[in-house]
């Protein structure tokens, strides 16, 4: 039969079931599945209604087989090839009770373990009591020839975990969308309902999208007591590990730890907070928290957080006392031989730079844009190619990366490639490089070092043979990472490592205002703005609202105008917040309305009210590493990052997957990873760290008071490569730019390392 044939109807739905109102429900009993994919449960099948009418009906429906009785809820759609269909937002079905229909089901091959001969002697032997003898006395089918003891129990358990997803799909349907309610019964199993009703909390990290406050509405959906144990530990690893975190902080003193668990659990007023103290110290008697002091203090840490920041800081002492230096005399004769290699004469700072390198196990250099790290870097694997030590480059994302490798026409991998990180069923990362399978190289460069959180830093050093180089490159003084954790910072305040801060500008200002412009804001001087033809602009707007139409004008209109239509792609606007006429929520509407209106042409989606359209500029927002990624050589990986940014390819809705390209990456992602996906016309500051635009836009207006920093202004303007426009108020500039305040993060790292050095 072809696909043409089962998507054809010659009838219309009932009046009452137009496209765009309520659910409407629709019963039949399936004749044919046209398609299944078994790992996300999505279908697409066709039914005979209860006036024997053919219905196609399509969404997530796991298990489903011909001869099943369906009942499902949801709304009549107009597929632009195949016509109407039945759009299937939750189902129940029945199995079938007439011996035939029975027959049917079981020769389908929804049960694992039973084909039409085995399903033909099953109906002969125990007809309509089948399903009940399958269910309850499996040991019976071994009396059917051909069937063992063994095959008969494996039949039962199939039969019951197919019979299970009925029931826990009905169950999850006020709670989750199909597609997450899937993934969780494939992990859980039948015994997910009694698991979720005895603990929702247990949800919570397992399982992409549900976080605590999703866990907390199911609990009480449940009728769970607010004060009950589960609850309460929930709340307190969440403060730790997604509101302290969100800050960067890896720990908490006890005071605000319970201060933010009470105010969390239980509103300002406040309950009794006792239950959260209690709580505290049996977690810690238990190992579900660890302290640590510092200064004095005690600090609470999540188990995971503490290890890393711990054995980060026991490696990075032992790799500098572990790896020899060279002698002074043979140093000058490397950076000599350098020089000419290279045809550079470095300066005093850049030497200075490259002699640390060569007498430490770990070095930090650090300095702004156009301070010479590049040049650093091909001199270092100058020396080192030349003592033929091996060398890696890598950078925490894939854009850092790409660009690490064009300047040094040197392959560079993102650290997660560079440590082999493979994807588990838990939907975490396995780095398939640590302490039993180190790194192969002997000299390990890294960029971008200011986005490192204490987690990746912890894998990459785990990675780290003894007596191998650490070489980390970065900015001091952008924002730090969006992860938990001062990495860099902690490493450079800790004076356990050679540091060399570059000042020296080696790009004149007459070859960039951008350069010169980042340098004297970082100073707390205002930029030049009044010179013109330059590549350094100054837009004056009074009003959130003028600023944003004039962004969209810039992005839309001027630009392409100017510079040619293929500038488009190669502008990217940066704002610090998500809120307000001129933040990222409000611009990616206006700009995505006037760059990728809809279409004939265009297929889209909706997700949680979000519509996705083919061509649209997209971000991936949050680590995940289930998603399967190939490149142009045919390789293929897994995981995409937060930060990534890339373009919405095509939208598949029969399979309800979509395929995005990330820079050289390809990735198929199913609708419901969208949850962890926004618009990316206009990006925040921290979102857009690690990248380089060749046009940035940076709207410079009254978000909040916390957002309004130096660095974060710097940050945004040392992402372009050729181009920056600042548009807004004159004030809320000059006010950014005297706003030298940076957040603390609550971290131990620095008083580790110089724990583990013996300076403390």
């Amino acid at each position: 039969m072809r696909s043409e044939d089962v998507f054809d109807f010659s009838w219309a739905p009932p009046a009452d079931s137009v496209p765009g109102e309520d659910p409407v429900k629709l019963n039949g009993i399936v004749e044919d599945i046209i398609f299944k994919n078994d790992e996300n449960g999505y279908a697409v099948a066709r039914i005979e209604d209860d006036e024997a009418r053919p219905v196609t009906v399509t969404g997530i429906m796991p298990y489903i087989a011909e001869g099943d009785t369906i009942s499902a809820v949801g709304r009549w759609v107009t597929h632009k090839k195949y016509g109407r269909q039945f759009e299937v937002e939750y189902y129940d079905r029945e199995l079938p009770r007439e011996e035939s229909d029975m027959m049917r089901y079981l020769a389908s091959g929804a049960i694992k373990g039973i084909g039409p001969k085995t399903a033909e002697k099953i109906i002969s032997k125990f007809g309509t009591d089948a399903f009940e003898v399958i269910e309850e006395h499996p040991e019976w089918l071994a009396d059917i020839p051909g069937i063992t003891v063994k095959r008969a129990e494996t039949i039962s358990e199939n039969f019951r975990a197919v019979s299970g997803s009925r029931e826990f799909m009905m169950f999850s349907r006020d709670f989750f969308s199909p597609a997450t309610a899937m993934k969780i019964y494939r992990a859980w199993g039948a015994g997910a309902i009694e698991r979720i009703r005895r603990d929702p909390y247990s949800l919570c990290g397992e399982f992409g999208g549900i976080g605590f406050k999703r866990a907390d509405s199911i609990a009480a959906a449940l009728g769970m007591n607010p004060d009950c144990p589960e609850r309460v530990r929930a709340g307190i690893k969440y403060v730790l590990s997604s509101e302290a975190s969100r800050s960067g902080h890896s720990c908490l003193p006890l005071d605000t730890l319970k201060k933010c668990a009470v105010e969390l659990l239980f509103g300002y007023d406040g309950a009794d907070a006792s239950i959260v103290s209690e709580t505290v110290s049996r977690m810690t008697s238990e190992g579900r928290l660890v302290v640590y002091k510092r200064d004095g203090v005690d600090l609470y840490y999540l188990p995971y957080v503490y290890a890393a920041e711990a054995g980060t800081a026991r490696k990075l002492v032992s790799l500098a006392k572990s790896c020899p230096a060279f002698d002074e005399g043979e140093i000058g004769s490397l950076i000599r031989t350098s020089e000419t290699l290279s045809g550079v004469t470095y300066a005093a700072q850049q030497k200075e730079a490259l002699a640390l390198a060569l007498r430490s196990g770990v070095t930090v250099i650090t300095g702004g844009p156009g301070t010479g790290k590049t040049t650093i870097i091909k001199g270092l694997i100058n020396i080192f190619e030349k003592l033929d030590m091996k060398v890696c480059l890598a950078a925490p994302t894939g854009r850092a990366a790409k660009r690490m490798s064009e300047a040094t026409s040197h392959e560079a991998r993102t650290i997660h490639r560079l440590l082999e990180m493979e994807f588990s069923d838990t939907e975490t990362a396995n780095f398939m490089r640590n302490e039993n399978d180190p790194l192969d190289e002997k000299v390990i460069i890294i960029d971008e070092a200011s986005m490192i959180d204490v987690l990746l830093i912890n894998a990459l050093v785990r990675a780290i043979r003894s007596g191998s180089r650490l070489i980390l490159i970065g900015d001091a003084d952008q924002i730090p990472s969006v992860g938990c954790g001062n990495v860099l910072g902690d490493i450079i305040g800790s004076d356990v490592f050679p540091v060399v801060v570059l000042t020296e500008i080696f790009r004149q200002s007459e070859e960039s205002s951008i350069t010169t412009n980042a340098h004297l804001i970082n100073c707390g001087e205002m930029p030049e703005l009044s010179s013109k033809g330059s590549d350094f602009f100054f837009l004056k707007r009074e009003t959130d609202s003028a600023i944003a139409d004039c962004v969209r004008d810039l992005v839309v209109n001027r630009l392409p105008k100017t510079y040619g239509a293929s500038v488009a792609d190669k502008i990217q606007v940066i704002t610090p917040s998500r809120k307000g006429d001129a933040g990222t929520e409000a611009l990616n509407d206006l700009l995505r309305r006037a760059l990728n209106p809809p279409s004939g042409g265009k297929k889209e989606f909706t997700h949680r009210g979000t519509v996705f359209r083919a061509g649209d500029r997209i971000m991936q927002t949050k680590n995940d590493y289930s998603v399967e990624w190939t490149d142009p050589f045919d390789n293929t990986g897994y995981g995409v990052f937060n930060g990534d940014v890339g373009t919405l390819v095509s939208v598949d809705a029969e399979n309800a997957e979509a395929v995005v390209a990330f820079d050289e990456r390809t990735c198929k992602y199913e609708f419901s990873s969208f949850d962890e996906v926004d618009h990316a016309y206009a990006i925040t500051v921290h979102k857009s760290q690690g990248s380089e635009y060749p046009i940035v836009v940076i709207p410079v207006y009254n978000c909040p008071p916390m957002l309004k920093t130096r660095n974060l202004l710097y940050t945004a303007i040392t992402r372009a490569s050729k181009m920056v426009i600042l548009v807004g108020k004159r004030e809320v500039l000059a006010e950014m730019i005297a706003n030298d305040r940076k957040g603390v993060r609550c971290t131990g790292l620095l008083s580790m390392l110089r724990s583990e050095a013996g300076d403390e």
